[in-house]
């Protein structure tokens, strides 16, 4: 298993290199000169020079790139046009906020879309496989922003029940949640779906409904187990697609985090804190997997034996 997860590290390097590469050549070629945002349109010429030397703007892309691969295989992020303070405390300091919504919203999801899809393939072709159906197709059309709205209209407005904005009570987590976390339960719903109506028709099923076994415990001791396979990848690639993805939620609710501060700093051309936002959230993408990968050995014996 070591080995495996040796292999598997070593692997991500290339990986965080072509984020790199491809994150610092956009902002590269973005229109829009830092040092003119910081100063306004009206400041000498002189002075936009002096500050882009003072930033190292002033240097040939491949020189800027490789001192920025340097930099960071120092651990060294830049620091921020903006502030002034290194990227990794500007980070470091709203990835936190970033990852708790991204956990809730994957644990409503999983809490709603597992069942779901188990009572959609037991009840195949039944009002309960119907209501799931529909269920899931609203939550892969609806637009995040459009519900977040939605839900501040309602829930917020109309009923006072909940808070429109902010982060930091279990009062303000639920809506922000449920806003992500409805596209990625009804991904999660039909992918068990599926899976489970694989492996109900397997002959080992039948061969335990003719012995005589509980219907409960055919369906979770020896379907589910054996159909989570595919519903552990799909969880894993949306926890680490929410990472990414929560940044239009955390502006709809005005969440401290690390979408939300990036967003504001494309406005700003700060461009480390935008590769750093960037290279970090691919970064934790990359674990997220390695531990999926991992989570397969401790699901299905087959896969374990093979890391033996």
């Amino acid at each position: 298993m070591h080995k495996f997860i040796l292999k598997r590290l070593g692997l991500i390097i290339p990986v965080i290199i072509g984020v790199i590469f491809v994150i610092f050549t956009l902002t590269y070629i973005t229109e829009g000169c830092p040092a003119t945002m910081m100063l306004g349109d009206q400041a000498p010429a002189e002075d936009i020079a002096a500050l882009r030397a003072e930033l190292g703007l002033d240097y040939p892309f491949l020189v800027q790139f490789g001192r920025y691969v340097t930099n960071v295989a120092q651990l060294d992020f830049g620091t921020s046009f903006a502030s002034r303070r290194p990227v990794f405390e500007e980070i470091i300091a709203r990835f936190p906020t970033t990852v708790h919504l991204a956990s809730m919203s994957v644990v409503i999801a999983i809490a709603f879309g597992v069942p779901l899809g188990i009572l959609s393939a037991t009840k195949q072709y039944t009002i309960f496989d119907n209501g799931a159906t529909i269920i899931g197709l609203l939550g892969l059309s609806i637009p995040n922003f459009w519900l977040g709205m939605i839900f501040i209209l309602f829930f917020s407005v109309q009923l006072g029940w909940l808070p429109s904005s902010g982060f930091g009570t279990p009062m303000h987590w639920i809506l922000p949640s449920f806003t992500i976390g409805i596209s990625s339960m009804a991904i999660i719903m039909r992918m068990t779906r599926s899976s489970m109506l694989e492996v109900i028709r397997q002959d080992y099923i039948r061969t335990a409904r003719a012995k005589g076994q509980k219907e409960s415990k055919i369906i979770f001791n020896h379907a589910l187990k054996n159909a989570l396979i595919p519903v552990i990848t799909v969880v894993g690639l949306q926890f680490g697609m929410l990472l990414g993805g929560a940044i239009l939620t955390e502006t709809i609710y005005s969440i401290p985090g690390l979408g939300r501060f990036m967003v504001d700093s494309i406005g700003r051309r700060d461009f480390p804190i935008i590769q750093g936002g960037v290279l970090l959230i691919a970064l934790s993408f990359s674990f997220v997997n390695l531990m999926v990968d991992v989570l397969y050995a401790f699901v299905d014996p087959r896969i374990r034996s093979q890391y033996k």
